[in-house]
């Protein structure tokens, strides 16, 4: 390893802690990945496999992807399978002193996917986690798209992979020193990439405060350790885990519902021509995962049944709010993965317009639930909260209708913030605003012969001469270039 430049080594050291993913390494412009990483992608991604000097007798084996369009080669590796760790510069290149700071800011992984294609509206993308136990096995999932966590005990293995199979995980987080063969069969018989964790998380998380089974806890906080250390970001908006009984459902194996075509066709894989395509009539993407999870687990007690039977004959039974209902539904958007894409902080502008507009429709939902003459709609109305704080935030600040990209700029309204108004009036009106700030200065300095200048190194700079530095407050200004008779500043 001594022999490789020093980008090289810090490329490789960072490889170790993910030998299991193609490791992004970020160089200006581009991803870069080396080594078997580059040869592999090369073959995956169909992209041009290139060479480059390491430091070594040999030169390294190389391919990369452009930064700003990777995010759809992430989503061709994710599809088969692979993990991708996301390696970011940390550090601003020209404060660098030898090779920029770096490290993975994120590992993306089929079950950690947060958007794109692979992510369908009416579908749930769980990542799971199966421990052994003393009676058996623990599964637990989380969908990170919409926040949601639910946990089982289950005796056999077989109802494990079929539970798994139902939900279509996609990637099943195990530890360690769960037998060879278990693991084997989960990979086979599911499909699912197998990702270790043998970690433990120290924090308090309050989302499982209430579970009550030490094996149910241990099972959902290896997986919490594991989305935690790969994601590397704010997980507020998960959802309390919901505890469930196989029992509470019809048991149907993995092969009765493939024949069954109850989600899927078996020839095509597709929703069209499935039970669940000829019933969903749903209105919103969460009514549609809803739908599905219930097709999934058929509820088998009577008193859940009977229980639904009467919600469904009393909406069938006012007409007027009914259809009042749907079309409120109809404005509202996947609130569930709005507020997974702001805790992520991958949201951008027309998400915070769809949040905007779905919770403009809240009140009128509540009023049209609690207005339903049923005990539990009128108990499932007072648990809505409109959220009135959000919508007035978003009211104020958001204009009507921003691009996609936040780099396109035209998000925020003018006199929302006074420093962005700011900034704007120096974009929009670049020499006045130089003029005033030179003008400013020289007032708070006393300096009369201070001046504000640009060049292509520094960008705009203000300039000191030497006879006069004795008038500069301390710490004001951060000094960049050194002159024959002057000094030249930039402020914070």
């Amino acid at each position: 390893m001594a022999t490789y430049t020093p980008m090289i080594q810090q490329y490789l050291k960072i490889k170790a802690e993910h030998q299991d993913a193609f490791l992004f390494f970020r160089l200006g412009d581009f991803y870069e990945m080396f080594f078997e990483d580059a040869k592999k992608a090369s073959q995956e991604l169909e992209i041009t496999l290139t060479s480059r000097d390491g430091g070594a007798a040999e030169k390294i084996p190389m391919c990369g992807v452009p930064y700003h369009s990777a995010s759809a080669y992430i989503e061709q590796l994710i599809k088969k399978g692979y993990k991708v760790a996301i390696c970011e510069q940390t550090e601003d290149p020209k404060a660098a002193k030898g090779v920029v700071k770096r490290e993975v800011v994120q590992l993306i992984t089929p079950g950690t996917v947060m958007d794109g294609k692979g992510i369908h509206e009416s579908e749930n993308n769980f990542i799971a986690s199966v421990s052994s136990c003393s009676n058996g096995y623990g599964l637990a999932l989380s969908d990170l798209t919409t926040g949601e966590n639910l946990a089982v005990l289950i005796e056999r293995l077989e109802d494990v992979i079929s539970e798994i199979y139902s939900v279509g995980a996609r990637e099943i987080v195990v530890s360690g020193s769960l037998d060879e063969k278990t693991v084997a069969q989960l990979k086979e018989r599911c499909g699912a990439t197998i990702s270790i964790e043998d970690g433990q998380t120290d924090e308090h998380v309050q989302i499982i405060e209430h579970l009550q089974n030490q094996d149910i806890t241990n099972t959902f906080l290896r997986l919490y350790t594991y989305l935690k250390r790969t994601q590397k970001r704010s997980l507020d908006h998960l959802q309390p885990v919901q505890v469930y009984e196989l029992e509470e459902a019809m048991k149907i194996d993995l092969y009765s519902k493939r024949n069954l075509e109850l989600t899927e066709t078996i020839r095509s894989k597709n929703k069209k021509g499935s039970l669940l395509w000829l019933l969903d009539e749903t209105k919103t993407a969460m009514g549609g995962r809803l739908l599905k999870q219930w097709i999934d687990r058929p509820l088998i007690r009577v008193n859940q049944i009977e229980e639904r039977q009467e919600m469904v004959e009393t909406l069938m039974s006012h007409f007027f709010e009914r259809e009042d209902l749907r079309e409120r539904l109809k404005e509202v958007y996947d609130l569930e993965r709005l507020a997974g894409r702001v805790a992520f902080g991958n949201v951008n502008a027309r998400d915070l317009i769809q949040l905007k507009e779905s919770l403009k429709q809240v009140p009128g939902i509540k009023q049209l639930v609690a207005s339903l003459a049923h005990k539990k709609a009128k108990e499932r109305a007072e648990r809505i909260d409109p959220c009135g704080d959000v919508l007035a935030l978003l009211e104020e600040a958001l204009y009507e209708n921003p691009p996609l990209s936040v780099k396109e700029g035209n998000l925020i309204k003018d006199g929302y913030n006074q420093k962005l108004d700011e900034y704007r009036d120096a974009s929009r009106n670049g020499k006045d605003w130089i003029a005033r700030l030179e003008q400013q200065e020289r007032e708070y300095t006393g300096i009369r012969s201070l001046k504000v200048g640009f060049n292509k190194v520094f960008g705009n700079y203000i300039e000191v001469t030497k006879a006069n530095l004795h008038l500069l407050e301390e710490g004001r200004y951060e000094r960049k270039q050194t002159l024959t008779n002057a000094e030249r500043y930039i402020r914070p």
